[in-house]
């Protein structure tokens, strides 16, 4: 009997104390729109995209960042060029790594292209601010 109430009791214990969820599995600390000079980042729970004067890319998985706010993930890098996109025209794709910080409202972002070794930029973002993104012509 003792032991039973012990085991109810701790089983209340634990139910009060509601679901514990651990960093991996609870939303990104980082979604939402970013935006800065020549670049536009919009971060969902599931990857981003990126918008940038004459490129685009994604993000191909959750954005998460560490206990000191770095992140490092990868995605897709898609040069753009001047003029419409012509009809049967293959993207200029490259697999890329998106490596960065966030402190507070403000993320440092590096892009490079992986199968190039180029590097596209740093670029540094605010939460919710208007993109500076200048279209190719």
């Amino acid at each position: 009997m003792v032991l039973y109430t012990i085991a109810r009791l701790a089983l209340a214990t634990l139910l009060a104390a509601g679901p514990v969820c651990s960093r991996a599995s609870a939303p990104s600390d980082v979604t939402g729109s970013w935006g800065g000079e020549h670049i536009g980042l919009e971060v969902t729970d599931s990857g981003a995209t990126i918008e940038y004067d004459c490129a685009s890319g994604t993000i191909d998985g959750p954005l998460r960042t560490d206990g000191a706010g770095r992140f490092d993930a990868r995605g897709t890098h898609v040069r753009g060029h001047g003029g419409p996109d012509r009809e049967g025209e293959v993207p200029d794709a490259h697999p890329a790594r998106y490596t960065g910080r966030v402190e507070g409202g403000r993320m440092t972002l590096t892009v490079g292209e992986t199968d190039t070794g180029a590097t596209v930029g740093t670029f540094t973002l605010r939460r919710g601010a208007t993109p500076q993104v200048f279209r190719c012509l």
